[in-house]
């Protein structure tokens, strides 16, 4: 009987360690989707910037060359193609794309992000993030 309650106990241990250190992964992980579509050069807007692919500030967007070559690669100009980060920090690569490269507010029928000339045709790239939350907001 006391072999049962210890090997119940541990196991209970167990479990909540487990648990516990799971809920504190989950806490503090957040994704980034960067997301890249080609438009027809007649769609960039006067106001946008475009920014050629060769830029060394794209070096510094975790993902943001694989989700552009994707988007040339796949001919994406119905669909966004996208690259899923989830790590510590992923909220940093939003701010990055909106931050260091000149990141374009759209209006209306325009999309937002950053307009880039890769080899002959315009890809816009844009990122989106979430965070995973434990408790629901009140």
């Amino acid at each position: 009987m006391a072999l049962s309650v210890l090997a119940v106990g541990t196991a209970a241990v167990a479990g909540y360690v487990l648990s516990s250190s799971r809920s504190a992964d989950s806490a503090a992980r957040s994704k980034a989707n960067l997301g890249a579509r080609i438009v027809h050069p007649s769609s960039v807007p006067a106001g946008a910037t475009v920014v050629d692919i060769s830029s060394r500030r794209l070096d510094d967007i975790p993902g943001a060359r694989r989700a552009l070559a994707r988007a040339v690669r796949h001919d994406a100009h119905e669909e966004w193609e996208h690259v899923t980060l989830e790590r510590d920090g992923a909220w940093s690569i939003v701010d990055a794309v909106r931050e260091s490269l000149p990141y374009y507010e759209g209006t209306g029928t325009e999309y937002n992000g950053v307009y880039v000339q890769y080899d002959d045709r315009i890809v816009v790239l844009d990122a989106i993030g979430w965070a995973h939350l434990e408790e629901p907001l009140q």
